[in-house]
């Protein structure tokens, strides 16, 4: 059963072999010894099917505009599909002669509807395996109630691995945790976070390890760290190869649902900026025997998230002196400028340069600060933007660097570019020489 779901949905042999399949389930709608089935079903649920797409395409790209980028045509292309199969199941099904026939006939649609969905992920790559499409985790969880509390002795150094050693009692891999942090301070209505402790945490005398704050893309949310992100996987692997020590990672939520984006800014769609600079740390430091210290504090997110992490770490240095970028947008934006302007700060152009990060990379400098940039290779979308900030971001003295990592804009990416990343941001936090 392991080998079936770790089996991957990313990969070119299992997107060749779903294609096939769906390929052969498409001939198998298309053909029809039925004279009524060739002439008007099939044309009437291929137009149908046209027409919902064309429909969806116009109302979330030209009317609804719930993303501040347009999404890939060939998603809304894979929809049509898949609607169009679903749409032929039934003349098909009565069209065919024979009980194996008709079973086929509705294989057929299935197959069709797999290999769209298929698609649609590679895109994205946010379900890269089968189980993460079951929902079955892996991951050792426990309650917030079992997390063992402070220790009397901790274990400190610079750089962190030089005066630690690894008890035999430790465990191997690192622990799940969700909680509900409260918005003491910013009344954000946040969905609950997700806490990954590596396995030193456990151990006693406990060292003090670093925090790194997770932020999802939007649409998205917390769990998108755990399925696509491959979180888990990356921080044990590389607790695994330093001795149990790995940050302290909370995936926080920086949208308050999945459509929503506000901005991480504070305004009338939400006081996100509060929540993940006063309400999050406080929680952490108030219940988690951390590392206080803004030197060992990470920010860090994949598209909206990316964006959100470069905004904290130049709106709140003081709380987040490094940052991950992976995928960012120039600016905070809900599409256009003028649409950002006016809708989340009542059209006060100022208001929004005051926090707009590239505005204030222009004009303020960041000597303690650093991070990294990474984008897709093929992202043309984003990567100019990348390439700006890491610019931007170097001339206001920042340490930074950039990387370009294969693919687009999806978790291919963004899990590939956290490990890339990690051992270079725990280098810089202390936590390794």
């Amino acid at each position: 059963m392991n080998w079936f779901l770790s089996l991957s949905l990313v990969s070119d042999t299992t997107s060749a072999f779903v294609s096939v399949l769906g390929a052969l389930g498409g001939l198998w709608l298309l053909v029809s010894k039925r004279r009524w089935y060739v002439l008007r079903a099939l044309p009437l649920a291929t137009t149908a099917a046209l027409i919902v797409g064309i429909a969806l395409y116009v109302v979330v790209e030209k009317i609804w505009r719930p993303f501040p980028d347009p999404i890939e045509i060939e998603i809304y292309v894979w929809i049509s599909i898949g609607i169009a199969a679903l749409l032929l199941v039934a003349p098909r099904t009565i069209a065919a002669q024979g009980a194996l026939a008709k079973g086929m006939s509705i294989l057929a649609a299935i197959l069709v509807v797999l290999t769209a969905a298929a698609h649609v992920n590679l895109v994205f790559a946010a379900y890269p395996t089968v189980a993460t499409v079951l929902g079955v985790d892996d991951v050792d969880r426990i309650s917030l109630s079992d997390v063992p509390g402070p220790r009397a002795q901790v274990v400190t150094g610079d750089p962190l691995d030089a005066a630690w050693t690894a008890p035999s009692t430790m465990p191997s891999g690192g622990k799940l945790t969700s909680v509900t942090i409260p918005p003491t301070v910013s009344s954000f209505s946040a969905r609950p976070a997700e806490v990954y402790l590596p396995p030193s945490y456990f151990a006693d005398p406990r060292p003090l390890l670093p925090v790194l704050v997770l932020l999802a893309g939007q649409p998205g949310g917390p769990d998108d760290w755990l399925e696509g992100g491959k979180l888990t996987a990356t921080m044990d692997a590389f607790a695994r190869d330093h001795g149990g020590l790995a940050p302290v990672v909370v995936v926080a939520d920086a949208t308050g649902s999945t459509l929503a984006n506000p901005l991480c800014v504070d305004s009338a769609l939400g006081n996100v900026a509060t929540y993940l600079s006063q309400d999050v740390p406080n929680w952490i430091k108030s219940n988690l025997q951390v590392d206080p210290d803004p030197r060992s504090w990470i920010i860090g997110g994949l598209s909206y998230g990316g964006t959100c992490s470069i905004q904290m770490a130049t709106n709140h240095s003081d709380v987040y002196r490094t940052f991950l970028d992976l995928s960012g947008q120039l600016e905070p934006t809900l599409g256009d400028r003028s649409r950002t302007v006016n809708e989340a700060f009542g059209g006060n152009e100022a208001a929004f340069v005051a926090i707009n990060p590239l505005d204030l990379l222009k004009t303020k400098k960041y000597p303690d600060s650093g991070g990294a940039f990474v984008v897709g290779a093929d992202d043309n979308d984003y990567k100019p933007g990348q390439q700006t900030m890491y610019q931007a971001a170097k001339a206001a003295g920042m340490d930074v660097r950039y990387d370009e990592v294969p693919g687009g804009h999806s978790f291919a990416v963004w899990s590939k570019g956290l490990e890339l990343e990690l051992p270079w941001l725990m280098q810089r936090v202390g936590l390794i020489s």
